[in-house]
Order: structure tokens, then C-alpha cells, then sequence
């Protein structure tokens, strides 16, 4: 561009000038960017039609487009007081906007519609915005949005390049808020190469992170992450999840801070202060800044594990929480002692969703924690003096479709209609509504309002939560400059040296169980068999049909760096046995239900072979759903199958195979598995939390030493598990191995033996 023509460009953005100006102006790659000295750093879209204000010789952003500068627009102005000026300038159906977080979106995908058509058929750019996000963003003020998917870190800073310009074109100007959640996760197979980058650095997961006993490691983790994020134009983490694993049946006890309420507290914590505090250049005040991601902790009260039977509140068969051993206090521990009290400036966490459960016996009204006013008014707003936003886990306000239906989750509210559901989360205390794209049932719910306590009363209610939303947008830049660099993007997501720390801690989280008569490290070049596995087709949690896989754990080129490949057992000098711990189903036969054979009720199982509840409960402590007949949500005397039982037999025949030859089995964890099955065929055993399997040939090969502790207890069988309190930690009776370790919470093993170190000392 001409230098005449960068002039004309620029020049009609500039409003009034009065003193010596302090800024210069550059066209980046889709936008402007302003830099100023002893000022603050603006980004904007000429295409969004905001001008530029300059007063005494700063620049300012004129996102109302009123030609003067509003308090909220001067960056000069305290946080409190810009939230102040924008939140009294806003309607109703504006704040309304604000409180809603949009459904999930993926960038791109060809099921969403671009003008009409799909996206192959469209032939636009990955980073467009779909019609439906267009809607959104316009028609109802969604600034809150959900990520889940991205094709890769540049089409991610594309995208929020051209959400953050249609957004500020839009009346006040108020920037989207766009978040994700986790999204560190491991490949298994991919080999690790520090060099070669990624799409982001790689991690353990909850679970493994826990296995770790740092919070050290889990607060550095945060640090990475939180520049990652906001180099992905993420600026909320919908996470962490920091519910304790008193059941070890629940389907998302791999997302858990496992079963230590003191370590969970410590490590949500730590995670808090990583992803939310800036430091240096990149504060911008009281620890927030460009490197800030808000963090939305969850599950408030913590009590997703404890729903009966081991089942999850995501569908109607899985919404009661129960509570046999009256522990529910513990599970509020991680927040009021770990979320609530952080070490850094920024204090709380910044956000909260609650949990979906209604938990029986301690709500008092019946109701899902998010309709709660004892969890979220009493609990939270008076008792804790919470007064971060807090939002809905998603869909809770649509309605239901029955117990074994993937819809809409009102519980305790099924009966009441869409509106009412929610006027009853705003008169809970809630700010927000997940999963929620529409704000014509947030006017409604206003309406109501106004009827019962008048109009100042409920615009009152409704400004406060606008004051919270707008706060999180605020203090992390995002109306000074939402806009990103996709080269940078590139550059800094997944970088060598976070692609290191990432497989650093992937280390540190692998959990040896057993090494028999010390049998690794393996000296020299040994010969290693490594088992194909097979699972066949199954229907997962949400529906879905899951195609049979043959999945070869790691590939010849990588063994080839640490061992030789053979391809028998009998050629090898010991095997690997790459297998997941138990899949059962989620505790409930949808078809049987249907057909009415039964209540459809199942038992989840954790161990390999077919399982019959001899044990469980004959009368349920939970029940009266009103799409149900029955009020007993027992399972005793029923059957289940275990999907992935071929694992069982593969270790099992692996080691026929091998003899008197080592077999070394290595186990991903989402749920803790009953090990009698498979432990005396197993020389070595390793758990693994979502790794790259590469770790385990690392332990092999002695390049690196096992360090990680079990952050849960092994059930000796299936019995121990039934008779266990879902809402109790610690108290089954731990499976005891031939070497007779016992595999109870703080157990592993290194080189040496037993670990027994400072961390045991502190956390068991």
C-alpha cells in the first residue's frame, strides 16, 4: 500500500485531535493496530465502521459510533468504573444477549451452513462465519462463545479476526468472549517430536495431572495454556473440572482431580492462578491481562460423582446425586479452599457453572444445582461472597425427551415451561445460560419478573449480571484489542518449547504398578512384540454409533528408536500390551426401557468379564422422575457386558504366547479397573492418563524413571466397588497384587521400590 493511500485509509478514523499525538497506526494482517506510548495498545476493523477518537494525544475507540468518548471506551478509566458506564447504557434485550453462552460451535465443519449452503459446497474460507453464528452474534447478542473444534491454530485466529469485526460493528461494540473447553489432550500412537510443533502442546489429562502430585507441574501447565488460549482467541477456559472421584464408575471420572480432596483443592488452585494471572509487560491491572483466560470452574457443589450407581447427570437417568454417607460438604472443598482463595492478584476464579445433579436429600427444592438458591444465592453469593459469573452447564432450561434421551436436562423443573426455567435460574443467582443461542426466553423470564417484583426491581437483577459478564470481557483486554496475529498464532500454539514441557509432564504422570523381580529397565537392544488390538462396535454415552477399530499402538519406526520390532511372540524377547480400562456401557439399557422388559437400569462394571450385581442396592436411594413409572432405580441381580472384553483376552493370550518371557501391559485410565483379571499375566504394569504412548517405551528403555503416584484407589472387585458410598473418598478396599503392593491412593513404584517420598507424606 502507497503511502498516499494508507492516508486515505486511515484519516477518516480520526475523529477530533487536540495535543501532540501519541500513537502510530499499522495495518496488520486483517486489521489496524494502534500503538501508543505510555497507552494503551488498540486493535480494530476498518470494516466494522468504528472510528477513531483522539484525546489529549491518545487514541480511543469509538465503538458506539456516537462521535465521543464514552467512559467505558476510555481505556484510561478504572475496569469498575467502564463495566459501570456500559452496564447503565444497555436495554434489557442487550444484557439478555450477554447472558447467553452459544452451542457448541467447530470451525469449520460441512454441516453448517455458509449463505445458504454447506460448507463444501459454499467454497468459502475455513474462518468464516456460518449463518447461524451471523444470527447469533446480530440478532441476538450472543458475545459468548463456544469453541470446539478448529482445523488449525491460523483458521482459529482467523475466525476470531472476523467474529471480534462483525461483533464491534454491532451496537456498543462489545467484543465476543470466546472460549474452549480442554483441549490439550494426547494422541496415543503420535510419536513425540519437540521440533515439529503441533496444534497445541500435549498433556496429560486430569487425572494424569493429579497422578503427578505437583502442583507445581499443573500450575505451569496453566501458564503455557493460558498463552496458547489467548494466541487461539480464547480468553475463558471452561474448566477445571475439580469434582473429587468418590465413585469409580462415573464416565467422567478421567476428568476428575481424582479421589484426594486435599490434593484436588491444591491442584484447582494451581490451575486457577496459571490460566488467570499475567505478569510483566502483559499485566494490565491487578493480574489480568493479555495472557488472562477467566477460568470457569465446575462443578459447583462437586457432586457429580456421586450420582447413583455410578451414572451421569447428562441424561435423565443418571440426574440424582445421593449422598449415603452425608459427605456432601467435602465436595465443596476444591472451590471454597482451592478456586475461591488463590495465591495470585486475581484472587477467585472468574467464573463457575454448576453441576447438573439434583441431589437428593440436600437440595431442598428438588432442583438441578443450577436451579438452586440454596447452591447458587445462599451458598455461593452470601456465604462464600462469590461474585464471579456463573453459568448453567448447557441445556438445562430446554426440555427433556425422557430418562434415556440425549435433550435438554431440567431437573426437578421438567414439568415447568422454558420460560419459567429461566426466571428460576435468574432468581437462583445465576448470570448465565449455557448452550442457550436465543435471548427470547431470557425477555420472558425478565417479563415474569417485572410481574412478581416490578420493573426497577428485576432491571436491577438483570444489570447486576450484566456487571459480572462484562467484567471478564474487560479486564482481559479484549475492548482495547480482540483482534490476533495468525502468524504469531502459529508461531507461539504448539511451539517446540511447550510441545517439551508438555511431554515432560506426560512423563511424570505414568504410574507403574508392578515391575515383578525388577524386570525393567530392559538392558540393551531387546527384541519387543507389541499385541494389534481389537474393539468392536459399540454405542457410546451421547448415541452414537462407534465404528470396530484394529489399532496398532505405535508404529514400527518409532519402536525401531528405542527396541527391534518382531512381529511374533515367539521371535520377541518381551511384549507390550497396549489395552483401556473397562467400558460396560454408562448404566443403562435404553432398548429394554423402550421394549418395557425392565426399568432398563444396568450396573456399570470396572472389571473385564461379565458382570452380575449380586451386590448393589435392592431399593435405589434416588428416584420419581416423572418420565418414569418406578421410583426404585435398582439394579440388582442385572447383568452387563463389557465392550472392550478382547482387551482381557489379549493380555491373557499375549502372555501364553510369551512364556516365561515378559509381558509388560500398560493401561489407559478412564475409570479405575479391577486388576485380578489381567495382574498375574502382567510382568510390568503401567497406567496411563491420556498419553502418547511413546512414555512407556521412555520407562522401558530406562530413559526415564516412573515417578507418579495413583491420585485414586484400585478396587480389589466389583463387590468393594457396590458396597462403596458414592459420595464417600477412600474407602474401598484396594486390589492387592502377587508381589503383594497394595494399590491403594499415593501408590507407585520407581526403580527402587515403593515411593515414599515428601509428596506421599503430604497428601495420603
Amino acid at each position: 500500500m502507497n503511502k498516499s493511500l494508507y492516508l486515505f485509509v486511515l484519516l477518516p478514523g480520526l475523529l477530533c485531535s487536540c495535543g501532540g499525538q501519541r500513537w502510530t497506526e499499522s495495518v496488520e494482517d486483517g486489521y489496524h493496530l494502534i500503538t501508543q506510548k505510555g497507552g494503551a495498545t488498540l486493535g480494530y476493523s476498518p470494516k466494522s465502521g468504528i472510528s477513531i477518537i483522539q484525546q489529549d494525544g491518545y487514541a480511543f475507540k469509538d465503538l458506539n459510533r456516537n462521535g465521543k468518548l464514552d467512559v467505558y471506551e476510555d481505556w484510561r478509566q478504572s475496569v469498575d468504573v467502564r463495566v459501570a458506564d456500559l452496564t447503565a447504557q444497555l436495554s434489557m434485550e442487550d444484557i439478555a444477549g450477554l447472558m447467553l453462552y452459544s452451542s457448541h460451535q467447530t470451525i469449520p465443519v460441512n454441516r453448517n451452513v455458509y449463505n445458504g449452503k454447506t460448507y463444501t459446497e459454499s467454497g468459502v474460507r475455513a474462518w468464516e462465519l456460518t449463518d447461524e453464528q451471523k444470527v447469533f452474534l446480530e440478532k441476538d447478542g450472543v458475545r459468548h462463545v463456544l469453541i470446539t473444534a478448529v482445523e488449525s491454530p491460523e483458521t482459529a485466529a482467523r475466525w476470531n479476526n472476523a467474529a471480534q469485526s462483525y461483533a464491534e460493528g454491532l451496537g456498543f461494540g462489545i467484543p465476543c468472549n470466546n472460549s474452549s473447553d480442554p483441549r490439550h489432550s494426547s494422541r496415543a500412537d503420535a510419536e513425540f517430536n519437540a521440533g515439529g510443533g503441533g496444534k497445541i502442546s500435549m498433556w496429560p489429562g486430569s487425572l494424569g495431572m493429579c497422578a503427578t502430585f505437583s502442583p507445581e507441574i499443573m500450575k505451569r501447565f496453566a501458564e503455557i495454556g493460558s498463552v496458547e488460549y489467548r494466541a487461539l482467541g480464547f480468553a475463558t477456559s471452561l474448566f477445571p473440572m475439580v469434582d473429587v472421584g468418590t465413585d469409580p464408575r462415573w464416565m467422567r471420572f478421567c476428568y476428575t482431580m481424582g479421589e484426594g480432596t486435599k490434593l484436588a483443592t491444591d491442584m484447582a488452585r494451581a490451575y486457577c492462578d496459571g490460566f488467570q494471572t499475567s505478569e510483566g509487560d502483559a499485566e494490565i491491572c491487578d493480574g489480568w491481562g493479555w495472557n488472562s483466560v477467566n477460568t470457569m470452574v465446575k462443578h459447583w457443589p462437586g457432586t457429580g460423582a456421586c450420582n447413583e450407581g455410578g451414572r451421569d447427570g447428562h441424561q435423565g437417568f443418571g440426574k440424582y446425586a445421593v449422598f449415603p454417607n452425608g459427605n456432601f460438604e467435602l465436595h465443596t472443598l476444591p472451590f471454597t479452599e482451592g478456586a475461591f482463595k488463590l495465591e495470585g492478584k486475581t484472587k477467585m476464579s472468574a467464573a463457575l457453572m454448576p453441576d447438573y445433579s439434583a441431589c437428593v436429600g440436600i437440595e431442598p427444592e428438588g432442583v438441578g444445582s443450577g436451579f438452586s438458591k440454596k447452591f447458587i444465592q445462599e451458598m455461593l453469593r452470601e456465604q462464600q461472597n462469590y461474585d464471579g459469573v456463573i453459568c448453567t452447564d448447557w441445556i438445562i432450561t430446554h426440555d427433556e425427551e425422557g430418562v434415556y434421551a440425549c435433550a435438554g436436562k431440567p431437573w426437578g423443573m421438567e414439568t415447568k415451561s422454558v420460560a419459567e426455567r429461566h426466571y428460576k435460574v435468574l432468581m437462583a443467582g445465576v448470570d448465565q445460560f449455557g448452550g442457550n443461542n436465543d435471548r427470547g426466553p431470557v425477555m420472558d423470564a425478565y417479563r415474569i419478573g417485572v410481574k412478581e417484583h416490578g420493573e426497577e426491581w428485576m432491571r436491577n437483577r438483570m444489570r447486576t449480571s450484566a456487571r459480572r459478564l462484562l467484567t471478564n470481557i474487560f479486564r482481559t483486554g479484549l475492548f482495547e484489542n480482540p483482534y490476533l496475529d495468525p502468524a504469531r498464532t502459529s508461531e507461539v500454539v504448539g511451539c517446540p518449547e511447550f510441545m517439551q514441557e508438555g511431554y515432560n509432564a506426560q512423563l511424570k504422570s505414568v504410574v507403574m504398578l508392578k515391575n515383578h523381580a525388577g524386570v525393567l529397565p530392559l538392558e540393551g537392544r531387546k527384541k519387543v512384540y507389541i499385541s494389534e488390538r481389537y474393539v468392536p462396535a459399540y454405542v457410546g454415552f451421547w448415541g452414537e454409533q462407534i465404528e470396530e477399530r484394529h489399532i496398532i499402538p505405535l508404529s514400527k519406526e518409532l519402536v525401531e528408536k528405542y527396541f527391534e520390532p518382531v512381529s511374533t511372540p515367539q521371535e520377541a524377547d518381551v511384549a507390550i500390551v497396549f489395552i483401556d480400562s473397562p467400558n460396560s456401557g454408562y448404566g443403562f439399557d435404553k432398548e429394554a426401557a423402550r421394549k418395557g422388559k425392565d426399568t432398563g437400569y444396568r450396573p456399570i462394571s470396572l472389571q473385564y468379564s461379565d458382570y452380575t450385581a449380586t451386590y448393589a442396592r435392592a431399593q435405589s436411594l434416588s428416584g420419581g422422575d416423572p418420565y418414569e413409572e418406578s421410583t426404585n432405580r435398582s439394579y440388582q441381580g442385572r447383568s452387563v457386558k463389557t465392550v472392550n472384553k478382547g482387551d482381557m483376552d489379549l493380555v491373557i493370550q499375549t502372555k501364553r504366547s510369551m512364556g516365561d518371557k515378559p509381558v509388560v501391559v500398560a493401561i489407559n485410565v478412564l475409570n479405575p479397573p479391577v486388576l485380578s483379571e489381567i495382574e498375574p499375566y502382567a510382568d510390568a504394569l503401567f497406567l496411563l492418563f491420556d498419553v502418547q504412548h511413546q512414555t512407556v517405551l521412555d520407562m522401558m528403555a530406562g530413559k526415564e524413571e516412573p515417578s507418579a503416584l495413583l491420585p485414586f484407589q484400585m478396587p480389589a472387585d466389583m463387590r468393594t466397588v457396590e458396597e462403596q458410598a458414592e459420595d464417600t473418598p477412600r474407602d474401598m478396599r484396594c486390589y492387592q497384587d502377587a508381589d503383594n503392593h497394595v494399590y491403594d491412593y499415593a501408590y507407585g513404584l520407581n526403580w527402587q521400590g515403593v515411593i515414599d517420598d515428601e509428596r506421599v507424606k503430604k497428601y495420603k
